[in-house]
């Protein structure tokens, strides 16, 4: 079997496979985002006690393998089975699939957190001082200043951190979720196929021009203020 067919055999496993990689990436990443404007603004501006908690949880997660914390959830949670099972959450950690997601997230927010702060410390200080100058409150500059110009600044980098974290749900598999690696790893057992591994990183080469091209898009429309051609 050449290349092509075995590609067109292998297709609709493999895409059944996609399909959990974007969902693993897609609620890892939008989970992380809702969490981290916050814990940005304290790590940036917030107590002193809670920069330094922020701070040593951001340096875990940013020091430690992934797939270290994907085993100390997925594994680690079965030495408190009976613990879990009291408090209603056994039947959520026995999932894999939800491990996984909840270890994406909380990686994914530490980078997250991270690059917001950079963007939340880029913010130009005569900006925020005009906007306290006509009146306007702590709430409304956060949300019509300090954040959508820490978003701007941070933009490219946090679509580095997500294309990243796509790569990086591989891991899922060694845990038994069914993502793209996970179904091309089980085509290979059963076929021994080397090929397979290569149709798999096309998959993947596609996704992440996809998403590039989205993020772009994205990009060039927040910046479209300041590309503009200015009227003479």
């Amino acid at each position: 079997m050449n290349f092509f067919d075995s590609f067109l055999t292998n297709l609709p496993k493999l895409l059944d496979g996609v399909q959990t990689t974007l969902l693993l990436t897609g609620l890892g990443a939008l989970i992380a985002a809702a969490a981290s404007p916050g814990l940005a603004l304290l790590r940036a501006n917030g107590p002193r006690p809670a920069q330094l908690a922020l701070k040593a949880y951001i340096s875990f997660m940013r020091g430690t393998p992934l797939l270290a914390q994907l085993f100390l959830v997925f594994y680690g949670s079965g030495q408190f089975r009976a613990e879990l099972t009291a408090l209603g959450l056994w039947g959520f950690f026995r999932d894999p699939f939800n491990c996984a997601v909840l270890v994406f997230a909380v990686n994914s927010c530490a980078y997250q957190t991270e690059i917001l702060r950079g963007g939340i410390q880029g913010v130009s200080p005569g900006e925020i001082e005009a906007a306290r100058a006509i009146g306007m409150s702590r709430p409304k500059i956060l949300r019509r200043v300090t954040f959508p110009h820490a978003y701007r600044i941070a933009w490219p980098a946090l679509g580095n951190e997500i294309i990243l974290l796509m790569k990086a749900s591989a891991l899922a598999s060694i845990v038994t979720v069914f993502d793209l690696m996970g179904r091309t790893r089980q085509i290979f057992s059963r076929s021994f196929e080397l090929s397979v591994y290569f149709q798999a990183a096309i998959l993947y080469l596609i996704i992440t021009a996809c998403f590039v091209t989205l993020w772009r898009l994205a990009e060039h429309r927040l910046l479209r203020h300041m590309t503009a051609p200015r009227r003479s």
